[in-house]
């Protein structure tokens, strides 16, 4: 089946220019515009290596959606387009699974924050969005990716592939791995206290990156996008990835990153992240922000080059060495980091 093919199944007509947009790290994107009516819509190939159950991804945005409307939600939601058939995922013959979201037009997006202002808005973003999601709804929404924020499970996995992984490649990351197994403490408290009950299950965002924010030409916030990593677990996360995606001053592919943790960002992050919420956490929440942006920083590292040490088979890479210098970039935000809070 065609691009074309699978454009029509939603929108009835193969008379759409498609075009590429290549900045993905899982999902295969496209830009699809219909001349004759004038609308526009992503579509997505999911990657189902990922996540494995798209009709789940799509029933949990479909929730979230209509948690934000009656909400009165500040922010524009993404609406997935059904198909003619009335369902919301098209398969082609080789059995993909593809899907079509609605566009927000005259946007742009942020691979690293710029600066405080949009640091700050971006955060408050998050957390408008965050407040607003139904917690009573918890049971509805399902886990797009088992064991996505299982720390326990993280570390067993890297340990895995230290047993088995290519000589080379262990010697090539020899120092990466002393630096993580100096570090392997650091999720152990996250572990216990989510074992003891002592973190409250939210419903959270799953990959609160700057890219996942759409912003209007003046740099505000327009829409929090992305909503496949929708899950159930503690708000320490996306506080913790916040803090990991806003603060890093380099691009995270750059392997020789020096000093590109911004504690002003970091500060900022915390009041804007705060601004909703405060209120509605609890004191384990707002005694462990500072931990948990260590620990998702440790966690990305140790998932990046578990990655690598496994041949690259999760995320998109462009060279062979790419999960090595992602792993070196998290590794120097981590330094960073420790350093401002003073516990390095």
């Amino acid at each position: 089946m065609e691009l074309k093919q699978v454009v029509a199944g939603f929108t009835g007509t193969e008379n759409c220019t498609i075009t590429p947009i290549t900045n993905g790290l899982i999902n295969t994107t496209y830009f699809v515009e219909n001349p004759d009516s004038e609308e526009k819509f992503i579509l997505q190939k999911i990657n189902t290596q990922v996540f494995k159950f798209p009709e789940v991804i799509t029933r949990n945005h479909i929730l979230i959606n209509t948690m934000l409307e009656n909400g009165n939600y500040p922010l524009q939601p993404v609406i997935p387009k059904s198909t003619l058939n009335g369902d919301f995922i098209v398969k082609d013959e080789e059995g993909e699974s593809w899907r079509m979201l609605s566009f927000i037009d005259d946007t742009r997006t942020f691979y690293r924050i710029p600066d405080l202002k949009t640091a700050y808005e971006s955060a408050k973003a998050v957390g408008c969005f965050l407040n607003m999601v139904n917690p009573e709804q918890l049971p509805d929404i399902q886990s797009p990716i088992p064991d996505f924020i299982n720390f326990e499970k993280r570390i067993v996995d890297y340990q895995t592939s230290l047993r088995y992984a290519n000589e080379n490649l262990l010697k090539n990351a020899e120092p990466e791995i002393e630096t993580m197994n100096e570090l392997l403490f650091l999720p152990q408290k996250w572990i216990e206290m989510e074992k003891n009950g002592l973190l409250p299950k939210r419903i959270i965002h799953g990959d609160p990156n700057v890219r996942n924010i759409l912003f209007d030409k003046n740099s505000r916030p327009l829409a929090v996008i992305d909503l496949d990593t929708v899950t159930v677990s503690t708000i320490l996360y996306d506080f913790g990835d916040m803090a990991r995606s806003y603060t890093n001053t380099l691009d995270e592919d750059d392997g020789n990153a020096e000093d590109n943790f911004n504690p002003q960002i970091y500060r900022t992050v915390k009041e804007g992240f705060l601004l909703y919420l405060k209120g509605k956490l609890n004191f384990e929440e707002l005694e462990n922000l500072d931990y948990a942006a260590q620990t998702v920083i440790y966690i990305q590292a140790i998932r990046f080059l578990t990655d690598y040490l496994n041949g690259n088979s999760y995320y998109a890479t462009k060279y062979a060495d790419h999960n090595l210098d992602r792993t070196r970039n998290q590794l120097e935000l981590l330094k960073g980091l420790r350093k401002y809070l003073h516990v390095d």
